[in-house]
């Protein structure tokens, strides 16, 4: 079964913009969190990052305490981050990369280029009996050495897909790139997650995607939540993801 992290990040963004570096405020990411679980969703996503524009430490602290199903910390290796993930010990850590300027993750880690430092950041998460997945574009490379500094999953980049995805031809590549990545990470021993600009109407076609275990999509269900209510649209998404077999049908087209 395909299973939802559901990212409760702009949940705090909402709420950061009127109570940043106040003690309370609203709405709450924390309630949200346990909204979401309730109606089916089998995780929780929150990306605490160096800038805390969102979510903030204690939002963390509070993640780990309150919610039932499994906390997904995605992070930057940034020390800082690091000691506090450890701190929280999360079921699993997302190592993402991370812009000060940027309003989203613009793309996937380079895994390649920093395979020293991220090989000794996952050797301490381990240590600590918390799970690692690296945050990927669908490139064969970087799913290759993803798999050799030791990670568990990764979290394919559904990005470009998402952008591109009322263009047909540029689509179908972008799902090609994505299903040669899945594959090549199964072969290697890599778990396989996906994330990023998902939503209920790219959603169907990415099921043509093999091995993938869980989803991660934060921003389209908190503002598909400002019009139907975040439960209305938690499940939305699952339904959605329903009937996932992980394989493209003999003869289709995408």
């Amino acid at each position: 079964m395909l299973k939802l992290g559901v990212n409760i990040d702009h949940v705090a963004t909402l709420r950061q913009a009127r109570y940043r570096g106040m003690e309370r405020g609203e709405p709450d990411p924390i309630a949200a969190a346990l909204l979401c679980e309730q109606v089916g969703a089998h995780g929780i996503t929150a990306h605490l990052r160096e800038d805390r524009r969102h979510i903030i430490d204690r939002d963390m602290v509070a993640l780990r305490k309150a919610i039932r199903t499994r906390l997904n910390f995605e992070m930057a290796n940034a020390p800082e981050i690091v000691d506090i993930a450890l701190a929280i010990r999360p079921d699993i850590v997302c190592l993402v990369p991370e812009k000060r300027e940027e309003i989203s993750t613009e793309g996937g880690l380079d895994v390649v280029g920093h395979e020293a430092a991220l090989r000794e950041t996952i050797r301490r998460m381990k240590d600590a009996g918390i799970e690692v997945s690296l945050f990927v574009d669908p490139d064969p490379i970087q799913v290759e050495v993803s798999a050799r500094v030791g990670a568990q999953f990764i979290e394919l980049h559904t990005g470009a897909y998402a952008e591109v995805f009322h263009q047909k031809a540029e689509r179908n590549r972008e799902l090609e790139r994505l299903v040669s990545a899945s594959e090549r990470a199964h072969q290697v021993g890599l778990r396989v997650n996906a994330g990023h600009g998902l939503n209920r109407e790219n959603l169907p076609l990415l099921h043509v995607v093999p091995h993938l275990e869980e989803l991660n999509i934060g921003h389209s269900i908190i503002s598909r939540a400002v019009f139907i209510g975040l439960e209305n649209a938690v499940r939305e998404i699952l339904q959605v993801m329903e009937g996932y077999g992980g394989a493209v049908p003999p003869g289709s087209t995408p």
